[in-house]
């Protein structure tokens, strides 16, 4: 490693690259217009993936990357800056990967003198990276190969020590190659989606661990101190996660007909009241916590003694894993989805893929393609809180029909055969999240569209914009019209376009979506930092940057339109409640999809034109285009 020159205001100026093969490491320099282009995060993995990757690289094989990046606004003395992003090509979808955690470790990496960190190669042996003051080595793992994403927090703590060392750590689950096996950020804080545990589970990197004490220089400490100050003053009326955390809408979404029940046949559940965050935070709560620098401590801490014991250490459950392990296996046991919280957060699982393939195996049971003879005996029907959590362990280790499991919902349908792939709720092999997207249908088309899946987060909510109080920010820019949730039309491609590009951005600047600043704080906030006048216009074009780059990567690897496709579970209604009539039409699917992809600036069949490439000051990746 050599002396650095000077980084972009807001960042380090250096990218850590690890060799796993010869265990070399080396740091890279990117230039100015490189920070100024994509600006972190997805935009920093997107280009990295394109270029850097052959196509046709095997997810579990030693040409795939494994991309540790923060963003402009990470670690930055400002609420909601203590994300990154993990990216790599998927071993679910086959296509771009990509998650996201909050907690520490991103600002404690960016403090530590990287922008990111690019894994290569596969280790011979079990390793655990270092990183500290602007340098790394890679150290032995084979003890810590095998346990917990705890005690493997703790270990590594000891031996460097330092209680305040950060880590991204891999659980049995990444070891054993569960292909939707996550990323955990000190314990409970997980980069979840698209299976990346898997990838540093292939290449025996059991985690990462950093400290660090620089925060770089920004152009305008003042005006984000006012920022900071201002959410300190008003988050609890603007916000109401202080109190529970997410879940406590459950209710309200099922009257709404969008909560997930009995793999997504429902969109709502009898017992929902049963479920919910106030009433897990009365029973069990015994505090709450959060990520760098946030007063909203939104992340509930729970302790269970009976009828099962749950262990304070891994946090409690938040929306998405109430419901995927709840309502959508139909389980009202709070105690038992509690548990499969702990159980998703000690061995690395994500907990929506997880719930979603249970909730599958589940309706293959009640439906007889799947027997107890392919289930040790597990009686797999709907509400069986206990047979859950039993094929939850067996997945985490591969056994039994675990290990069919483990591979996720699309192979496992076309290994069981018959009618099991209609009950495979996914999309390029990522399973959908906790949202219905008959009620959703805006985020419904964007679920089919996303280079990397079905990604809720990165999604508009489309209630939002029925409520046009909701929509004032929106009005400089000439979007915010009320449209109802459930229409697909033109102008609610529109509103996809304007909005969902902006919903997109807090995962390229290290940004938590929930913490309730304005638009125009958020620009106000990258300007103080970065000292680079921002504009709608510019974040925008920031944020459709990375996502072409994500399309490009997936369209080398073979993919088409005829995978930006939704399940056919969808092209039905509930048989009861709001949403019975209500179905998401295939043909209107496929006409928004076609009018998105032109606003987009890509062809009808979703490649992108050269003209887009180049107004997006991207034209170098048209030579990665697939030639017909």
């Amino acid at each position: 490693m050599t002396d650095k020159p000077p980084g972009p205001l807001g960042f380090n100026g250096a990218v850590l690259r690890v060799d796993l093969d010869s265990r070399k490491i080396s740091v890279d320099y990117p230039p100015l217009d490189f920070y100024q282009r994509y600006l972190g995060g997805r935009g920093f993995i997107a280009y990295w993936l394109l270029r850097d990757m052959d196509a046709g690289t095997d997810p579990f094989g030693p040409g795939n990357k494994l991309i540790f990046a923060t963003g402009a606004m990470t670690g930055m003395p400002l609420a909601g800056t203590g994300r990154n992003s993990v990216g790599g090509k998927s071993p679910l979808t086959g296509g771009f990967g990509e998650a996201e955690a909050g907690g520490f470790f991103g600002t404690e990496l960016k403090q530590a003198g990287f922008d990111a960190v690019i894994v290569e190669g596969i280790a011979s042996s079990p390793v655990y990276l270092w990183i500290t003051e602007g340098k790394a080595e890679l150290r032995k793992a084979d003890h810590l190969w095998g346990l917990e994403i705890a005690p493997t927090q703790q270990a590594i703590r000891d031996e460097l020590g330092g209680n305040k060392i950060r880590t991204a750590i891999i659980g049995p689950a990444g070891e054993r190659l569960v292909r939707f096996a996550c990323i955990s950020n000190d314990v409970t804080h997980v980069a979840g989606r698209t299976g990346l545990g898997a990838v540093m589970g292939c290449k025996k990197l059991k985690a990462i661990a950093v400290k660090g004490q620089r925060t770089p220089p920004v152009a305008d400490r003042e005006t984000l101190k006012a920022i900071n100050r201002w959410l300190a003053e008003n988050y609890k009326t603007r916000s109401v996660l202080w109190k529970y955390g997410t879940g406590n809408a459950i209710e309200g979404y099922s009257l709404a007909g969008n909560l997930p029940t009995y793999n997504f046949r429902e969109g709502s559940f009898d017992q929902a009241a049963r479920i919910t965050a106030a009433v897990l935070c009365d029973a069990h709560r015994i505090g709450m916590h959060g990520c760098w620098a946030c007063p909203l401590r939104c992340k509930k801490s729970i302790r269970i003694e009976e009828p099962l014991k749950v262990d304070s250490t891994y946090g409690g459950p938040e929306y998405e894993t109430m419901a995927a392990f709840g309502s959508n296996c139909g389980i009202s046991d709070l105690p038992a989805i509690c548990k499969a919280h702990e159980i998703c957060n000690r061995v690395g699982l994500d907990t929506i893929s997880a719930g979603t393939t249970i909730a599958f195996a589940m309706e293959c049971f009640e439906e007889g393609l799947l027997t107890k003879a392919d289930t040790d005996g597990l009686d797999l029907r709907f509400g069986n809180g206990r047979s859950m959590l039993s094929l939850l362990e067996k997945i985490a280790v591969r056994e039994g029909l675990g290990d069919l499991l483990a591979e996720g919902t699309r192979r496992a349908a076309t290994r069981i055969g018959g009618r099991a792939a209609d009950y495979a709720i996914q999309v390029k092999g990522l399973e959908v999240a906790m949202h219905d997207l008959r009620y959703k249908q805006g985020q419904a088309l964007h679920c089919a569209v996303n280079p990397g899946g079905p990604d809720h987060a990165t999604a508009i909510q489309d209630p939002v914009f029925e409520k046009g109080p909701q929509l004032d920010e929106w009005a400089g820019v000439d979007v915010n019209e009320s449209v109802p949730s459930t229409e697909l039309s033109p102008r609610k491609v529109r509103l996809l376009y304007h909005n969902g590009l902006w919903t997109q951005l807090p995962n390229i600047v290290g940004l938590c979506a929930l913490v309730p600043y304005t638009r125009s704080q958020i620009r106000e906030a990258l300007t103080a930092i970065t000292g680079w006048p921002m504009s709608y216009w510019r974040l925008m074009k920031t944020a459709e940057r990375a996502q072409t780059l994500a399309k490009v990567f997936n369209l080398r690897e073979g993919f088409t339109e005829r995978d930006d496709v939704l399940p056919k579970r969808f092209q039905r209604g509930h048989t009861r409640g709001n949403l019975a009539a209500v179905i998401l039409d295939p043909e209107r699917l496929v006409e928004a999809r076609s009018l998105y992809y032109q606003m987009l600036g890509w062809s009808v069949e979703g490649v992108p034109t050269l003209a887009r490439l180049v107004e997006l000051d991207v034209a170098w990746a048209n030579d990665y285009l697939p030639r017909t």
